[in-house]
């Protein structure tokens, strides 16, 4: 691999201004600002876990709720995810992990496929984490997977406290991801006996 994945993009609507600057092949870092607390803190582990480097700020209508501002991120990252991953070659496509998360035990699996899809099968969550809408974690992950192209099924397998779950997801979501795009050193070519994955 030469190609430098990495992709830089911006998203201006009269309800959110999202700047993004995501390095697939990095050492981690996260700097979030998103104005939600608990989500800015889940995307850094996302970043963590993963090993992405992930600069993102968003100044969204917070004053209504957090509702455009996490589904806004999730299109821009998605987006991100999808133009820094080039044209796919040579990666592994596929990553499965189950994470323990105290109590909780989660199931994260997907597919870069270039066909979006989610399975979301997570549990009754209490309706606030500090100021992060719970009812918004779909949302996210709907956005996500309809701009990235991803399949993607997350299971919570059981658990109980809400925070628990909520950051085993998004851990959970980051070692997937990063077993996906690692390169395959015995098949440099795009991973799909139709040579594209669009």
């Amino acid at each position: 691999m030469t190609e430098e994945r990495y992709a830089s993009l911006s998203r201006d609507t009269s309800e959110t201004h999202i700047t993004a600057e995501l390095k697939i092949d990095g050492k981690g870092l996260g700097k979030i600002n998103t104005g939600i607390g608990f989500f800015d803190h889940m995307l850094v582990l996302w970043s963590a876990h993963g090993r992405f480097d992930l600069q993102l700020n968003c100044t969204g209508d917070l004053h209504i709720d957090g509702h455009h501002s996490v589904e806004d991120i999730g299109i821009v990252m998605g987006k991100a995810f999808s133009q820094a991953l080039k044209g796919k070659k040579g990666i592994k496509r596929y990553g499965t992990v189950f994470l323990p998360m105290d109590e909780s035990m989660i199931m994260v699996s997907l597919d870069i496929s270039g066909r979006p899809y989610l399975h979301f099968e997570v549990p009754q969550l209490a309706p606030l984490v500090g100021s992060f809408d719970t009812q918004l974690l779909e949302e996210f992950f709907k956005a996500f997977t309809v701009h990235s192209g991803i399949t993607l099924h997350i299971r919570v397998l059981y658990g109980r406290n809400t925070h628990h779950i909520i950051e085993g997801i998004f851990k959970a979501f980051g070692r997937a991801l990063r077993e996906a795009v690692s390169i395959d050193a015995e098949n440099p070519g795009i991973p799909s006996t139709k040579g594209l994955i669009d």
